[in-house]
C-alpha cells in the first residue's frame, strides 16, 4: 500500500486541477466561437480537415505528468519489511570510588574502559548492544540497539560513584534486554551479560539473588575483574584498601554458564557470543519510490511532446 510521508504536499494537485479546468472550459469557450460563424460551408474551404480527439491527446498526457509529479512532492511510499536481529549484549561496567586505584595501569577504571571499547569494537554489528554504569545504583546508559558511536561515547564519559551495587547492575541489565521489542518474533532474545567490575558489593540486592534471576532468565553473565590485592584509593583524604573480588565475581559467572576473566583479551571475549544464537523479527520501514513517481512524470512529459510534434507540428 502506498502512503505519503509529507501528505500537505498533495495541495501540489491542487494548481494542476485548476489547469486542467482552465483547458477544458478554454476548449468549450473556443467551440462556442466557432458556432458563431454561420458560413460552414465557406469555413470547410478555409480550414483543413481537424485532427479531432488527437488535438487533446498531448494536453492531456502533459497534464497527467503534471499531476504526478504534483503528488511525487508528498514523497509516496511503499512499507517493506526488514528483518532484525534481536540477538543482544549488555555491557555493566562498574564506577565506583575503588575504580580510581591504579594497580591496573592506568588505573581500573580506564583499563575497563579500554576493554569494552574494544569489546563494541569487535562486536558483530547485527547485534544490538546496551550500556548500564553502577555504582551505588545502576542506571541504562545507553539502551540496546545497533548505535554503536553511542555506546562509545558513553563509555569515554563514565564518571566516578559511590558505592557497588553489583547485583542491581545484573536486574538492570536483565530489565533492559527484556524491553527489545519482539517485531513478530517469540520470547525474550537471546542475550549475554558483560560485567567489568572489581567486586565487592556494598549496595543493593546481592550477588547471588542477580545470578538466581540471571540463571532464572537464561542470560549468562560473563564477568572482568579489574585490580589487585594491593589496590589502595585515596577517599576523603584517606587511603582505603580495595582487593579485587575474585570470588565472587567467578561465582556469578559460573553460576549462571557465563566466563570469568581477569586480564581477557579481545579473542577470549569472542567466547562471549559465539555460541549465543539468533533471534530475528521484523520491523516495518516505509521505503521512499519518489524517484518513481518523477521517472513516470518524465516519461509520460517525452510522450506528450512527442504527440505534439506528430500531429500538431509544435511542441505542446
Amino acid at each position: 500500500m502506498i502512503r505519503f510521508l509529507q501528505p500537505w504536499w498533495l495541495l501540489a494537485v491542487l494548481p494542476v486541477l485548476l489547469l486542467a479546468g482552465a483547458y477544458v472550459w478554454r476548449q468549450l469557450h473556443r467551440r462556442t466561437y466557432a458556432m458563431r460563424f454561420t458560413n460552414v460551408e465557406l469555413l470547410r474551404t478555409l480550414a483543413p480537415k481537424g485532427i479531432g480527439w488527437r488535438r487533446h491527446a498531448a494536453a492531456g498526457v502533459m497534464l497527467l505528468s503534471l499531476l504526478i509529479l504534483a503528488t511525487g512532492m508528498a514523497r509516496p511510499a511503499v512499507d517493506t519489511k526488514e528483518p532484525l536481529e534481536r540477538a543482544t549484549i549488555m555491557l555493566a561496567i562498574d564506577v565506583s570510588l575503588s575504580m580510581e586505584a591504579d594497580d591496573v595501569p592506568p588505573n581500573r577504571l580506564e583499563a575497563a574502559q579500554e576493554a569494552a571499547k574494544q569489546f563494541v569494537a569487535e562486536l558483530p554489528p547485527t547485534y544490538n548492544l546496551g550500556l548500564v554504569a553502577f555504582a551505588k545504583s545502576a542506571n541504562v546508559l545507553v539502551p540496546p540497539g545497533k548505535d554503536r558511536p553511542a555506546v562509545t561515547q558513553a563509555i569515554d564519559g563514565l564518571v566516578l560513584a559511590e558505592a557497588t551495587a553489583t547485583g542491581e547492575a545484573v536486574f538492570t541489565c536483565l530489565e533492559a534486554i527484556r524491553s527489545v521489542p519482539a517485531d513478530g518474533a517469540q520470547g525474550i532474545p537471546p542475550a549475554r551479560i558483560v560485567l567489568l567490575s572489581d567486586g565487592y558489593r556494598t549496595s543493593g540486592r546481592s550477588i547471588e539473588e542477580a545470578a538466581a534471576a540471571a540463571q532464572a532468565a537464561n542470560v549468562p553473565v560473563s564477568t572482568i575483574a579489574f585490580g589487585t590485592d594491593s589496590g589502595q584509593v585515596d577517599i576523603g583524604g584517606q587511603v582505603q584498601r580495595v582487593p579485587v573480588d575474585r570470588l565472587a565475581l567467578a561465582e556469578l559467572a559460573e553460576t549462571t554458564q557465563g566466563f570469568f576473566y581477569e586480564a581477557a583479551s579481545v579473542n577470549e571475549l569472542k567466547q562471549v557470543y559465539q555460541d549465543m544464537g539468533s533471534s530475528i523479527g521484523f520491523r516495518t520501514e516505509a521505503r521512499e519510490i519518489t524517484q518513481w513517481y518523477a521517472g513516470i512524470a518524465l516519461l509520460f512529459a517525452l510522450c506528450a511532446a512527442g504527440l505534439s510534434l506528430l500531429w500538431t507540428s509544435r511542441l505542446v
